[in-house]
């Protein structure tokens, strides 16, 4: 049985919950069951499309990566970013998000928005918050809430989300402060992508911290494998056995 939004809630305080994105059924395969939640992140815009911004992402990008991961995964949580102008209004955002938990998602994260959360929960819809720095939106990429007025906007903003019936909260690129304020301030688990060791847990996306997507590397990302390099002296390896007769072999064939 996969994890569901209100065992996730019941971890904090308890345990750290491990978060990872992902787009394809491939690799849920290897994630599923050792992270609690899988997100299929609107993130595949930049590491698997090659767009410049996630504005580019569609509902429909979104739905058939959501079916993909979920055909790949029984124990671990599934939740899916609603995509940049999926949830313009109210009813909008329910009718997206009933589409992608018929995908397979279990869960749906606006970026913002306290009214839809809220719509969303009322309509059934569990929902992952996010505050901070909102890819969607920004206007500037770069750590969020260093002012007095912002930070209060921001923890102001993540108390409306959870009052609106989150199960959950994503923060983004706010000093670690203030992210130790928002978690110890909010009763649901925050999770973290830039924001400090305080949240309840982290995310990252998977081609960062694999080393898959060279592009640029945030500084909140650790590497933890090199993948890109050994994909890299794979097909070399491949290519030199094509063009010397190597492969395939005699074992290789029918």
């Amino acid at each position: 049985m996969r994890l569901s939004p209100a065992e996730i809630t019941k971890m904090k305080g308890s345990r750290r919950i491990s978060t990872l994105t992902c787009y394809d059924y491939s690799f849920a395969k290897q994630l599923d069951g050792i992270v609690d939640i899988i997100l299929v992140g609107d993130s595949l815009g930049n590491v698997v499309l090659g767009l410049d911004s996630t504005q580019g992402v569609t509902i429909n990008d979104m739905l058939r990566h959501t079916e993909a991961v979920s055909r790949g995964v029984s124990r671990s949580m599934v939740v899916s970013d609603l995509s940049y102008k999926s949830y313009k209004t109210t009813r909008q955002a329910v009718a997206n998000a009933k589409k992608l938990l018929h995908a397979g998602a279990q869960a749906v994260k606006p970026e913002g928005r306290p009214e839809i959360v809220r719509a969303l929960c009322k309509a059934g819809i569990p929902v992952m918050g996010h505050v901070g720095l909102l890819p969607q939106t920004a206007s500037k990429w770069g750590v969020t809430g260093k002012d007095q007025k912002t930070a209060r906007e921001i923890i102001a903003l993540a108390h409306e989300i959870a009052d609106a019936g989150a199960f959950s909260l994503v923060i983004e690129c706010v000093p670690a402060v203030l992210a130790k304020d928002v978690t110890r301030s909010v009763v649901i688990p925050t999770i973290g992508i830039g924001a400090g060791p305080h949240c309840d847990g982290q995310v990252l996306v998977l081609y960062d911290m694999l080393g898959l997507f060279g592009d640029f590397t945030p500084k909140f990302v650790n590497r933890y494998a090199e993948l890109g390099q050994a994909v890299k002296c794979a097909v070399g390896d491949y290519t030199r056995d094509v063009r010397s007769g190597r492969f395939p072999s005699k074992k290789h064939s029918f």
